[in-house]
């Protein structure tokens, strides 16, 4: 491999890119240790080694990130990759960390779940589980189990609506469509929130 590109990314690293599209990043002192230089050969004694280096680096890195809050596979996937590391070498630190349950979707997932009952829709929480790089297969079997449990998001509803609105008897067509656009966004369905409407504002009589 030869070696097309050596750019400053920090004061302290090298973004270092080959003819063979492979990136990664060293610290500068490693260049001189490794004989490395724009134009120069990258031979594959000397990459293996610098791959090593990489892959002890992820796992560290992993573990640093993991012991500050919790990731997904996908978000500490694509922060490796953003660390300058090779694809390779982030694989190995995410199976290095999954091996140790450190990381775990499932249990992210679960975790999330009982952070967030009570406040949001199942729409809402799919979406945003979705966008954290879960599967749609394991927010499916999550769909299935709470449809288990329980297959009515009326009472949520209803304890949103008793928290934002004390005073029903009081409330005008304006408030109430501001509690309605505000459920909505929550992703609770129309047909939920007219019934649950339907029933809370006709106390007033």
């Amino acid at each position: 491999m030869i070696i097309t590109e050596m750019i400053p990314i920090s004061k302290q690293k090298i973004r270092i890119t080959t003819d063979e599209q492979l990136a990664f990043v060293l610290y500068k002192g490693e260049l001189s240790s490794y004989h490395l230089e724009t134009g120069g050969e990258l031979t594959d004694e000397i990459w293996q080694e610098i791959y090593q280096v990489l892959v002890k680096r992820a796992k560290l890195r992993a573990m640093h990130l993991l012991t500050k809050m919790d990731y997904t596979e996908a978000q500490l996937n694509q922060k490796l990759m953003q660390g300058g590391y090779t694809q390779e070498a982030v694989k190995c630190a995410v199976e290095y960390v999954k091996s140790f349950h450190y990381l775990d979707d499932e249990r992210y997932v679960k975790k999330y779940m009982e952070q967030s009952s009570g406040s949001k829709s199942r729409r809402q929480k799919a979406f945003e589980l979705e966008q954290k790089g879960i599967s749609r297969e394991l927010i499916r079997q999550w769909t299935e189990q709470a449809d288990e449990e329980t297959n009515d998001e009326v009472s949520l509803i209803q304890s949103l609506l008793e928290k934002r609105c004390k005073n029903p008897q009081s409330a005008d067509e304006k408030e109430k469509m501001k509690h309605y656009g505000y459920l909505a966004r929550k992703g609770f369905s129309r047909q939920d929130i007219v019934r649950v409407f339907e029933e809370y504002f006709s106390e007033i009589d």
